[in-house]
């Protein structure tokens, strides 16, 4: 069994910083795609950002040049560094990780969520 453990969220006024992180416990053998997601109200959830083993990313065209993704493999964590907030930004907002378990079966996981309020 793995669990992943969000933080980071809160209320930020507009052009403001947060940094998001996510950790994953548990019989974890190796971590494929780390990933943010993101839902507004009424909206259906949307990627934000993600990021393979490999170390490729992509974001989606709305964050590119303000969020940026980065993981940590020894601590199986991921982090979202969000810059420039605007009000659309306004989310909850998850974390989803592709993990090899130590039985070697492949599982994909997602945080409770995290909400970011971008107002002034």
């Amino acid at each position: 069994q793995v669990q992943l453990v969000e933080s980071g969220g809160g209320l930020v006024q507009p052009g403001g910083s947060l940094r998001l992180s996510c950790a994953a416990s548990g019989t974890i053998f190796r971590i494929n795609a780390m990933g943010w997601y993101r839902q507004a109200p009424g909206k259906q959830r949307e990627l934000v950002a993600a990021t393979t083993s490999g170390g490729s990313t992509n974001y989606a065209d709305s964050v590119k040049g303000r969020f940026a993704i980065s993981r940590d493999n020894a601590k199986n964590a991921v982090y979202l560094q969000m810059n420039s907030l605007k009000p659309e930004d306004t989310a909850v907002y998850y974390c989803k990780i592709d993990v090899t378990t130590g039985s070697l079966a492949r599982f994909v996981y997602w945080g409770q969520g995290t909400q970011v309020t971008v107002s002034s």
